[in-house]
């Protein structure tokens, strides 16, 4: 019996020994590894992983001073390890990949002198290899738009492409780059930065071919051979242009009650505000006097119904993020009763009677000459009513027309008087 208490006190007294160097039961579960990593990268170029112990709550937990009392343990496999460097509270390793994939790296926390114990954090961070170039392509432009990838024509744009090597692996390397604008434009440089300007506008996908070439090293200083390695990236670019002016096509002038409507035609680039308003004189639309309306496209219908005659304005804004512009367009509103069609039948039917009056009248005349022609005596009832009616213009001789004469003007004078003769 005295001898397993005594083992048994030897063991507590060794295991409050070690009670000092083991971190405090409530680190575990409080703190949390942050991992960072330079990858992706390309194989046989290295890939740095760091590991920083932090507290979850922003820091209000304070570290011990210690830097001894955690230990970071790596597991990378199969990634070769080519370094590794601890500091305070935070590990660094850096691996190569010979073959392409995916890999993941996990690193836990640990008191130093207790691998046993339980962990204080753990986490894992997956590194990608590829046996192709890593990098991306850059734009920029003097003029920055808010919509994302967004850029003005008819402005140069700074084309550029940013290797990713943080390793300096590609030092002795020498590049080709071919360059595809998306517009039908190649261009083949040895510039890993360009300048192009877009002259229309619309969405273009920039493609990048990069070739990279140098000379294979053995340990001994003899040349292996050349090696290469290609990479292909795109982007994807939106050409916008300033709001140069509004086109209006539509009527102007109109009758009241008649529905009318104005086409807009927008010199730039959408989505556009515009806002409108119907005034007495062409005067610019000043701010909250008009509703807005968001358009997406370059046209936009308006239509309007006047209800009174007289002369109005369309008053047009639109504007984008770019630009803003104005546009009038007047318009004379008629009365229906007044509108110049209203009179166009009236005088039409008169003109149509008066023609066909005229041409009744031609064709009754000739169709009486010819009668007169045919028949030179006409008949008695005729002859009645033309002397009546047409007086001794139609009397058929001399002597009738003075008988007549006679008749009527019985106190006039003869019209013959007696010839005097003298006798000498």
């Amino acid at each position: 019996m005295a001898p397993a208490i005594c083992t048994r006190l030897g063991r507590i007294l060794w295991l409050a020994c070690l009670l000092p160097l083991a971190p405090p039961r409530v680190a575990a579960g409080l703190y949390e590894l942050s991992l960072t990593t330079d990858g992706p990268a390309t194989t046989g170029a290295e890939v740095t992983i760091s590991a920083s112990l932090e507290a979850k709550d922003n820091g209000s937990l304070a570290l011990p001073a210690d830097v001894h009392v955690y230990r970071f343990l790596w597991i990378h496999t199969p990634l070769m390890l080519t370094g590794q460097v601890e500091e305070d509270r935070s590990s660094t390793i850096s691996v190569v990949g010979n073959v392409p994939g995916d890999f993941p790296v996990s690193v836990w926390v640990t008191a130093a002198n207790c691998r046993m114990c339980h962990q204080v954090a753990r986490s894992f961070v997956v590194v990608s290899i590829t046996k192709f170039l890593m990098g991306n392509i850059v734009v920029s432009q003097n003029t920055s738009l808010p919509w994302p990838s967004s850029y003005l024509t008819k402005t140069v744009l700074k084309i550029s492409f940013l290797l990713h090597d943080p390793s300096n692996f590609f030092k002795s390397a020498s590049f080709l780059y071919r360059w595809d604008f998306g517009d039908g434009t190649l261009l083949v440089t040895d510039n890993s930065v360009v300048y192009y300007n877009y002259s229309v506008i619309g969405t273009f996908t920039v493609t990048l071919k990069v070739v990279a070439e140098w000379e294979e090293v053995k340990p001994d200083g003899t040349t292996k051979g050349i090696v290469q390695k290609t990479g292909n990236f795109s982007t994807s670019l939106k050409l916008q242009e300033t709001l140069r002016g509004i086109q209006v096509l539509g009527p102007t002038l109109i009758q009241t009650f008649q529905k009318m409507t104005v086409t807009l035609n927008f010199l730039g680039s959408p989505p556009l505000t515009v806002c409108w308003r119907l005034k007495p004189e062409c005067l610019p639309l000043e701010e909250g006097e008009c509703h807005p309306v968001s358009v997406a496209s370059t046209a936009y219908n308006l239509s309007h119904t006047f209800r009174d005659p007289g002369d109005y304005c369309f008053s047009i804004r639109a504007e984008n993020v770019i630009s803003k512009t104005h546009q009038y367009h007047r318009i004379q509103v008629w009365p229906s009763r007044l509108q110049p069609a209203v009179f166009a039948f009236p005088c039409a039917t008169l003109i149509t009677v008066m023609l066909a009056f005229i041409m009744y009248m031609t064709l009754r005349n000739a169709t009486q000459q010819k009668d007169v022609a045919e028949n030179p005596e006409p008949p008695s009832g005729v002859k009645c009513c033309c002397q009546l009616c047409c007086g001794p213009f139609l009397l058929e001789s001399s002597s009738e027309y003075l008988e007549v004469v006679r008749e009527n003007h019985g106190l006039l004078p003869p019209l013959y008087k007696s010839v005097r003769t003298y006798t000498v």
